[in-house]
């Protein structure tokens, strides 16, 4: 598999982990700092195992890391997997953006003539 495509499946596993609601939550979340699974388990109606698997979800995609704090096990955010995900986005963000302009400049082009 060359590096490309590496990438390619990193990107894949990271969107579809977000397609969830509550794993975008979670993802919200650890932007504050690092939380037990309990405390990412508060604000939903759901059991702790349920939020451990969404958590797991997130981790296998590269989205999250748990360490070890004596016996807890807090969750972290790993900001350069969001940052990836940001770079990809601006990427084709921004070539549509250049062809917006582009077209509004042939309008604006075709407005000065009779």
């Amino acid at each position: 598999m060359t590096g490309e495509q590496d990438g390619e499946i990193a990107l894949d596993r990271a969107f579809s982990a977000l397609a969830d609601p509550a794993r975008r939550a979670i993802i919200a979340r650890l932007s504050r700092g690092q939380a037990s699974v309990g405390e990412l388990a508060a604000p939903f109606a759901m059991s702790m195992q349920a939020v451990s698997k969404h958590i797991a979800v997130l981790e296998a995609a590269g989205l999250v890391t748990r360490s070890r704090d004596g016996q807890r096990r807090p969750v972290h955010l790993e900001a350069a997997a969001l940052e990836r995900l940001t770079a990809w986005i601006d990427r084709y963000r921004l070539e549509a953006e250049r062809r917006f302009r582009d077209l509004d400049a042939v309008l604006a082009d075709g407005k000065d003539r009779p």
